[in-house]
């Protein structure tokens, strides 16, 4: 990444806490600064951990020439949010400050790193047979949109909504941790590198080709353990 007219991340980082949170109790660099994964439009994630503040807040800023995101908690009101995340499979909070660089600590670092990488290496919550069998269903209702689609347009779309469907479906039946945008391809390849790259070839071939058929056999490879596609019996709320 280029950073002429940038001051170097953890830099950058260390004076915004000292400029801007100078008495807190600890702060994390986070993100794609800290994987080595920084691109021309990347910012700074900073975790900022401070007794003082009431509640939790994000705001976004600018700073020695970076965009910077920090995400501010107190003592507590972080594992509300590790609690969402895990709720919902997105473990961005915990991952955050598991692997976020340690910019300020009074102590309190290691304990809350604790917490995040335990959560982590638990896993989501393990999907039901009800929730899978669900979830069949409304994979299968967007594939057959897909197979059925004769409008270039609509296909792109749908195309979309079957690879978050897809990449959900086989994660989760597998205990892993989902994501959104580009952590779809990232969960997917701390998943299975080889699958990760059967998934991005299909979708690129369609997107290049208008060829479905990579993708149609991608889906079936995923539900056929769990049943495969479902129709036929299903019910909600009856």
């Amino acid at each position: 990444m280029e950073t002429t007219d940038k001051t170097a991340p953890l830099e950058a980082a260390r004076k915004f806490i000292d400029q801007n949170f100078p008495d807190c109790d600890g702060a994390l660099l986070a993100g794609s600064a800290v994987r080595g994964e920084a691109t021309a439009t990347s910012d700074l994630d900073i975790v900022v951990f401070d007794s003082k503040v009431p509640s939790s807040y994000r705001e976004s800023l600018m700073a020695s020439g970076w965009p910077v995101e920090v995400f501010v908690h107190n003592l507590t009101s972080y594992q509300a949010f590790f609690r969402d995340d895990t709720e919902r499979a997105r473990p961005s909070m915990p991952r955050m400050v598991s692997e976020g660089l340690v910019l300020r600590d009074t102590g309190v670092i290691d304990a809350i790193k604790g917490e995040a990488q335990t959560l982590l290496a638990k896993g989501p919550e393990e999907w039901t047979d009800a929730a899978i069998r669900t979830k069949r269903y409304f994979l299968t209702d967007t594939l057959d949109d897909f197979i059925g689609c004769t409008d270039r347009a609509e296909g792109i779309f749908i195309a979309g909504a079957l690879a978050e469907g897809i990449a959900e479906f086989e994660l989760r039946t597998h205990g892993r941790w989902i994501g959104a945008s580009k952590w779809i391809v990232r969960s997917l390849k701390q998943y299975d590198g080889q699958f990760a790259e059967h998934f991005v070839e299909a979708f690129d071939h369609y997107y290049r080709h208008g060829n479905k058929e990579r993708v149609i056999e991608l889906a079936d490879q995923v539900m056929q353990p769990h049943g495969g596609r479902l129709f036929e019996g299903f019910s909600m709320g009856k």
